[in-house]
């Protein structure tokens, strides 16, 4: 009889279920009236006081260095006076943003700024699922730990310091690949100064200085994979290779998806502080991009107003790449970042 009953349980039946064990999981009863639920909280805030604490200045500066200063974003849509304020300067709607379409190497701008992050994208987001699948099959443990150490050692070091050490490599002068041009009877090249060298170095020398802090993150979703899989695998004659995409990579794939929609979210940073340290007017053609310019126009000529137009433009972009992705990526079926 008790086995008839749960068969006609009705649906409503069963998402009261779920909802009450929703708050069971919650420390919540619906039983219990909204004072004592709020009461209880309270108790439970108490009790991990001390949790909350260590909360408190992470809370603190996404508030003081994300949120608060959202509120200059009007000055995009003013004729901003620094002497007169935001609030006093003029409202001019949206013509910054006429202003900011119409700078005759605004187009040239963007597109640098795509190709540039496209390529980082390209090159820069498998780098690292590689090199975890490389370190993951490693058996000898120090030489597996030595590696991994001198990989992750380039994302510690400042793009200013980085930036020095590449500029000392491809001096046209002294630096050592020149001299090894030079030693096989080649002529010097000006790296850094040619427009058909520039945008590979941008690419090479951020994923060299990237890949290890994103293989980090691989390998730690790897350590999550049963052995089971691969040892099935290996009872039906599959080897390395075919263990990694068989087993490896569809294991990972949520990881893999949630760090391809947060790309895209950046698809439009292309690496302001790497550019604007190793770029000159010789590769402004194929190197300025919106952040260099946001610098130039807003920064050192005092147009704050065009340049925050410049920075909000980009914001809507990446907010609009991860929406569509995020949606992308749940309708076949997989987690996204909500």
């Amino acid at each position: 009889m008790l086995g008839v009953c749960q068969v006609f349980i009705t649906s409503k039946d069963r998402i009261g279920v779920e909802e009450m064990e929703q708050q069971n999981n919650l420390g919540l009863d619906a039983s219990v009236p909204a004072v004592k639920q709020k009461s209880r909280f309270m108790k439970d805030i108490l009790r991990d006081k001390y949790l909350y604490v260590l909360l408190l200045p992470g809370l603190l500066y996404l508030i003081i260095f994300k949120y608060l200063p959202m509120y200059g974003v009007v000055i995009a849509f003013k004729e901003y006076n620094i002497i007169m304020g935001i609030m006093e300067s003029p409202w001019v709607g949206f013509q910054q943003f006429e202003r900011l379409f119409r700078t005759p190497d605004f187009t040239q701008i963007f597109m640098n700024t795509l190709i540039i992050s496209g390529l980082k994208l390209a090159v820069g987001f498998p780098a690292p699922i590689i090199l975890a699948l490389l370190l993951n099959e490693l058996k000898n443990m120090p030489f597996k730990r030595i590696t991994q150490s001198i990989v992750y050692l380039p994302h510690f070091i400042s793009w200013v310091i980085f930036a020095g050490i590449i500029m000392a490599f491809l001096n046209p002068v002294d630096g050592l690949f020149n001299y090894i041009i030079k030693a096989f009877g080649g002529e010097p090249i000006g790296f850094l100064t040619s427009k058909e060298h520039f945008r590979s170095i941008l690419v090479i020398s951020d994923v060299y200085k990237e890949i290890g802090w994103g293989t980090i993150i691989y390998l730690a979703a790897m350590t999550g994979v049963s052995p089971d899989l691969y040892e099935a695998a290996r009872m039906d004659g599959a080897g390395k290779l075919k263990q990694m995409w068989h087993v490896t990579l569809p294991s990972i794939r949520p990881v893999v998806l949630i760090m391809l929609i947060l790309s895209l979210g950046n698809v439009l940073e292309a690496g302001f502080l790497q550019i604007y340290l190793l770029y000159n007017p010789l590769v402004y053609d194929v190197a300025d991009v919106i952040d260099t310019y946001v610098y130039r126009r807003g920064i050192q000529e005092a147009n704050y107003s065009l340049a925050t137009a410049a920075g909000l433009f980009k914001s809507v972009i990446a907010l609009i790449l991860i929406v569509t992705a995020n949606k992308i990526v749940k309708k076949f079926g997989q987690e996204g970042l909500w």
